[in-house]
């Protein structure tokens, strides 16, 4: 694991800003340092921190320096931010720099409700000069086009911020814009509106990354065509399937990715594991995968049972013997297609 006390060069390197060139998004609790490694074996041709509190590095609170833990593998790495009070992005970006980052995102999208009671993510869009402040205070320490902004819509319907939002960041010298065209109050209910995203790419003259409703390579492929923008940014597209920036970039080129397979999935399984485990204890890498392997086997039939032996499971031994169990050729032969239509893309059964 990188000393983040000391000069990182690989942190120097841009991200790509294309349409064969997916990112993944920034996922608090997910894209740590092992998740991001996995995606970029994957074909993630950039990557995300989880967000990061501005406030948490000025005070040191425990656990935020682990979330700027990285490799000379990890790159290009844009490192996301929350906080709304510009003295603090001031205060401490010049200590990220001093650790090798040179590329950030603002999170002005999160609508957890603990980040938004704080003024933090989409609750930025109810105080955009405020916003503006901290974003100017960002990209004054950072240069111009290295930071970049993650948004909403707005507020609320009939609270739409984004058009005037994105165009006055771009004049306080934003590098991107990734849009989420959702309203903050929608969460991930309803569906994204991707006439936004064509209509920011229209009109913006920097890049404007999709984000949204991209559970699929083709979902993907599909919006970079319709919308125009510069390239995707894969969230919950990459948590249920980490190889889905491979698949995306082969239906992008015109060609058809291969269907889903029992070994291949043990094997990404196993990658995840032997990741986890070199950059934590057995232990914490365990428990990540009681939280990952249940959206990876999602589609699976019998994956309730597999799910509630992973509740229980810190023994690598029995992860093995779950994964020999239960994913074998013949469950992905039996009913995969239709258990997967009976399933939204959090792997939840829909009503």
């Amino acid at each position: 694991m990188t000393d983040t006390a000391s000069p990182a060069p690989h942190l120097f390197l841009p991200p790509p800003l294309r349409a064969d060139a997916p990112w993944l998004a920034p996922l608090a609790g997910y894209s740590d340092l092992p998740f991001r490694l996995l995606c970029r074996e994957h074909g993630a041709a950039a990557c995300c921190t989880e967000m990061v509190s501005a406030k948490g590095l000025l005070y040191h609170s425990p656990g935020t320096r682990d979330l700027l833990a990285s490799t000379p593998e990890d790159a290009p790495l844009v490192l996301q931010l929350f906080g709304a009070d510009a003295g603090i992005m001031r205060t401490v970006m010049p200590g990220l720099l001093e650790q090798g980052f040179r590329w950030f995102d603002l999170n002005m999208g999160c609508s957890v409700p603990k980040v938004v009671k704080t003024g933090c993510g989409s609750a930025m869009s109810r105080d955009m000069d405020n916003a503006l402040s901290v974003a100017r205070a960002m990209v004054e320490v950072a240069g111009e086009g290295r930071v970049g902004f993650k948004m909403r819509l707005g507020w609320q319907a009939g609270e739409e911020t984004w058009r005037e939002m994105a165009l006055r960041l771009q004049d306080a010298g934003a590098g991107w814009i990734t849009l989420h065209p959702r309203f903050a109050r929608q969460g991930f209910g309803g569906e994204a509106r991707w006439s936004a995203l064509r209509e920011l790419a229209a009109t913006l003259t920097i890049p404007v990354i999709a984000s949204g409703d991209l559970f699929t390579a083709a979902d993907a492929v599909r919006c970079v065509r319709e919308t125009g923008v510069a390239t995707v940014m894969f969230a919950r597209g990459a948590m249920n399937n980490p190889a889905i920036f491979d698949e995306y970039r082969v239906l992008l080129a015109g060609g058809q990715p291969p269907p889903p397979d029992a070994d291949r999935l043990k094997a990404l399984i196993r990658r995840h594991l032997e990741l986890a485990l070199a950059h934590s204890g057995e232990r914490t890498a365990l428990l990540k995968m009681r939280t990952f392997v249940p959206r990876y086997v999602r589609h699976i039939p019998g994956v309730r049972a597999l799910r509630n032996r992973l509740a229980s499971c810190l023994d690598r031994d029995l992860l093995e013997e779950l994964l020999e169990t239960h994913l074998t050729p013949q469950a992905f032969a039996e009913d995969g297609a239709a258990d997967q239509a009976t399933t939204n893309p959090d792997g939840e059964a829909r009503p």
